[in-house]
């Protein structure tokens, strides 16, 4: 019997488009946005932030010196932050009617600039009844740690959740730590999954 969801956040729940950020990158640095992601990758800055390494000025510092940036913490802050789209992958009313029989948690690879902005911006995360997110617990999926932080926040045993995200790897990661997990594509297959389950009706 399952007592608790985990839920990824970005891509399952949320919607986003780095490309967002990415344009607008672009207009402030002398590199093209089709580069930046690669720039971007090349830091390993990005690790180092979601697993709460850099507080989020240390970030746009190093940032903004690795791509040339030439703006002020808050139009990065700004820019940073315009991936997320406010058409939520699943519906609240379906968070709100799982949430009357099981315990919900989000577990995201998140940072410390974009949860809390997403956290003001989309009311649909008030059906959470925790949140687990890499920064806090210093260890990004596919670690084992933020596996264990999720059961052990969930409050029961491993087998007793239930997980989706929208990364096979860290599906598989979720399994090989005893917890249920499927790949999210589509609202459609999560309902399925949740039925097959006997978590939804």
């Amino acid at each position: 019997m399952f007592k608790a969801l985990l839920f990824d956040l970005g891509g399952v729940v949320i919607s986003f488009d780095f490309q967002n950020a990415y344009a607008a990158i672009e207009a402030v640095c002398p590199h093209p946005a089709a580069e930046i992601p690669q720039r971007i990758r090349a830091t390993g800055l990005l690790d180092k932030f979601e697993c709460g390494l850099l507080d989020p000025e240390e970030f746009f510092h190093q940032f903004s010196a690795a791509l040339d940036l030439r703006i002020t913490f808050d139009q990065f802050r700004d820019i940073w932050s315009s991936i997320f789209l406010t058409h939520p992958l699943v519906p609240a009313s379906l968070l709100a009617r799982l949430r009357t029989r099981y315990r919900l948690i989000a577990l995201s690879n998140t940072n410390a600039l974009h949860f809390p902005l997403v956290r003001r911006s989309h009311p649909i995360l008030d059906n959470f009844d925790a949140f687990v997110l890499s920064y806090e617990v210093k260890a990004m999926k596919p670690s084992p740690v933020i596996y264990q932080a999720a059961i052990a926040t969930a409050g029961c045993r491993a087998e007793e959740c239930f997980f989706t995200d929208d990364i096979p790897a860290y599906v598989e990661a979720a399994r090989t730590q005893g917890i249920d997990a499927v790949q999210f594509i589509s609202l459609q297959q999560l309902e399925s999954d949740l039925k097959s389950r006997r978590i939804l009706d």
